[in-house]
């Protein structure tokens, strides 16, 4: 996965927000807040982790599963663009 160290310092960021997110979750729930709060810190973090996993997928579409060491044809690339938006679409 080299194609992750080009993108290691971007995914390591995201990935601290998403623990400071977890971290806020266990002291709502440390706390006895209200279960509304609980629900929204949840739908951010799952929304923080789906973010990240439709990087991460897209990222290795384009790196694996495409032929880099080739021209890819119009229909390659319009079948590879709809895959990630269908990963996309389905993680929100």
């Amino acid at each position: 996965m080299a194609h992750i160290i080009t993108d290691k310092e971007r995914l390591l960021r995201r990935t601290e927000r998403l623990i400071g997110q977890v971290e806020a979750i266990k002291r709502s729930l440390d706390e006895d807040d209200d279960c509304a709060d609980i629900m929204h810190l949840l739908s951010a973090a799952r929304g923080a982790i789906n973010s990240l996993m439709a990087e991460v997928v897209e990222d290795h579409i384009r790196e694996h599963m495409v032929d880099t060491d080739r021209k890819r044809s119009a229909a390659e690339s319009r079948a590879a663009e709809e895959l990630i938006e269908v990963v996309k679409m389905s993680l929100r």
